[in-house]
């Protein structure tokens, strides 16, 4: 599996910006999909997972009620729309596919995409 994540970019605290991440490879129309993200010098954290038919969603406390993750399995490819940025929202973003165990656990994800970079400016 093979994933692409893209739709990063400088914004406004308060702005909002719709995160990409898009899938080949075998199975990946019927993954569990989730992001994570990484601030410099920090460890990489769970952010949203979502279920293979998108009825089930997850979220960390930290963007519970800000962040929306979804996806279309017909173009494989899973979203994370984030609104109300904040400062403490800065990271590369990751997306990753293929759970087995603990969404929040790193390990428990088989296949990870480049990254992408968000900066919330204050």
């Amino acid at each position: 599996v093979q994933l692409q994540a893209f739709g990063g970019g400088l914004v406004q605290a308060g702005g909002s910006l719709r995160l990409s991440c898009a899938a080949s490879g075998r199975a990946s129309s019927t993954s569990t999909m989730g992001w994570f993200r990484q601030a410099p010098g920090k460890e990489r954290l769970f952010v949203a997972a979502i279920s293979r038919s998108g009825s089930s969603t997850y979220y960390a406390d930290s963007v519970k009620g800000r962040f929306t993750i979804s996806r279309d399995n017909a173009k494989k490819t899973v979203y994370l729309l984030m609104n109300s940025l904040k400062p403490e929202d800065t990271a590369v973003y990751y997306c990753a596919s293929d759970n087995s165990g603990n969404y929040y656990l790193t390990a428990m994800w088989d296949y990870w995409g480049q990254g992408t970079q968000v900066t919330v400016s204050s």
